[in-house]
Parts: C-alpha cells; sequence; structure tokens
C-alpha cells in the first residue's frame, strides 16, 4: 500500500514518468553501437515531448523505470551521459536555428528600410519622371522586405521555439532510473 502511494506521488510531482521494458527502448533498434553512442529511438523522442510539453521550464525529473532485474547501474550512467549530451546538442542546434531565422528576419527589414529610404529620398531629388517611376517600383519590394522580415522574426521563429524549448528543458532535467 505504501509503495502505491509513492508510485502514485512519483507519477503526478510534475515529472516526466516512463516505463521501459529494457533500456533499449530509450535507443534506435538500428543502431548497434554501445548506449554511449547510440542513437536515441524517435518513439522515445516523441514520448518525452508529449510529457514535457505542460512542464516547467527547468527543475523537472526525467524518471525512467525499468524492471528490477533488467537494472545496470554502470549502463544507466552511460545512458544518462549519452541523453544528456544528445539533449544539451539539440537545445544549442535549435537556439542557434531561432537566433539564425530572427537574424535573417532583422536583415531583410534593415535592407526594406534602407531602399525605402533610397526611394523617398530619390522621389524629391529626382525631377524625371522616369526615374520615378523605377524608384515607385522599387518601392514594393521595400515593402515586401519589411514585411516578410518581420514575419521571419515573429511568426517563423515562434515556429521552432517548440522544439528548442523541449530541448532546454530536457537538457536542464535530472535523470532518474527507478526499478518497477
Amino acid at each position: 500500500m505504501e509503495e502505491e502511494v509513492l508510485q502514485s506521488e512519483l507519477f503526478k510531482h510534475g515529472n516526466i514518468s516512463l516505463i521501459l521494458d529494457s533500456y533499449n527502448d530509450i535507443f534506435s533498434s538500428f543502431d548497434p553501437r554501445p548506449y554511449n553512442e547510440k542513437a536515441l529511438s524517435d518513439d522515445f523522442l516523441i514520448e518525452c515531448k508529449r510529457a514535457a510539453r505542460d512542464k516547467d521550464d527547468h527543475g523537472f525529473e526525467l524518471i525512467l523505470s525499468v524492471p528490477k532485474l533488467k537494472r545496470n547501474v554502470n549502463d544507466e550512467f552511460k545512458i544518462k551521459k549519452r541523453l544528456r549530451e544528445h539533449f544539451h546538442k539539440h537545445s544549442l542546434e535549435k537556439e542557434r536555428e531561432v537566433l539564425g531565422v530572427k537574424r535573417e528576419g532583422s536583415i531583410w527589414v534593415c535592407i526594406g528600410c534602407l531602399l525605402l529610404v533610397f526611394v523617398l529620398l530619390g522621389m524629391t531629388k529626382f525631377e524625371s519622371s522616369f526615374l520615378k517611376n523605377i524608384l515607385t517600383v522599387l518601392e514594393v519590394p521595400s515593402w515586401f522586405l519589411i514585411w516578410e522580415g518581420m514575419a521571419k522574426i515573429f511568426i517563423d521563429s515562434r515556429k521552432l521555439e517548440p522544439d528548442y524549448m523541449f530541448y532546454k528543458k530536457m537538457a536542464t532535467s535530472e535523470i532518474i532510473f527507478r526499478s518497477y
């Protein structure tokens, strides 16, 4: 009875708790390398993403329950290290990806603004209707660059943020193995 209470507390404490048949459930079944190099299973990552969606940004535990007879402390040490490396590496990659999209959007906005300033200054300086017509045509791309750059900064980067937040959360989580 006391064990059931501990188990229920474990599962509702804001932790991610996954029950595994073996350590191999964490890794790709097509990868023959040892645990410290093996690729993570897509199913494992999908389940972690689903479970981490509503968790706080930091301070939670990833609890992996493994059958008592299949536990191996040496393997667990290697697996924890591999999981931390994976989550940290992907967190940095996703962060760079988000910042890259924001940087690209900022460049587009700056180019659009410079082009728009050039067009507006040119409209006041040139008397020729031919040059004014060319400048009028350049006004459209300037606005396009400004609006699309803003879309990259505020919309496209937000589409990438859920993956970044997942890996950031997982990189800071504590990984615990338990028996069942």
